[in-house]
């Protein structure tokens, strides 16, 4: 394929995806716009829960853009546009969630677990006796007991 066919290829793949948004949706100037896309990609669209709102056609998504959109405009920060979904949505509307106590203990707890079961194990094979042998007589029953099958 020669490169002026692939570069037109992937300059029609942008212009598609830059399509794919409703126009009247977008703001005018575009560095604010540009600014709200970077925005939509960390936000998780509630609906499809593994899309940001970027990506999402749902109808959540598109008023989580609109709100996104609403907030630049208004010369908010990304960090106060944030802060504003997490306290409407929670932490779970960031697809990177923040760091905090209670993310590490979730991250972590699986871990503590599993060790704490390795070592309970380590400690029940350390610590158990072994089967105590047979003594003459039980032996010689046993004895008795497989040859008389045997015939």
């Amino acid at each position: 394929m020669r490169p002026a066919a692939v570069l037109a290829a992937a300059l029609a793949a942008v212009l598609c995806l830059g399509a794919a948004s409703d126009p009247a949706e977008r703001l005018p100037d575009p560095a604010q716009e540009a600014r709200a896309r970077e925005i939509f990609r960390e936000v998780r669209c509630l609906v499809c829960q593994n899309e940001s709102i970027d990506d999402s056609d749902a109808e959540l998504a598109r008023d989580l853009r609109m709100i996104v959109r609403e907030q630049v405009k208004a010369g908010r920060s990304e960090g106060e546009i944030k802060r504003f979904l997490t306290d409407r949505y929670g932490e779970f509307v960031l697809l990177a969630p923040s760091f905090s106590a209670g993310n590490l203990a979730l991250w972590i707890g699986p871990f503590l677990v599993v060790l704490a079961g390795a070592a309970l194990l380590l400690k029940r094979l350390r610590t158990r006796t072994p089967e105590p042998e047979l003594d003459a007589e039980e032996a010689a029953r046993l004895d008795r007991l497989t040859h008389d099958d045997d015939r």
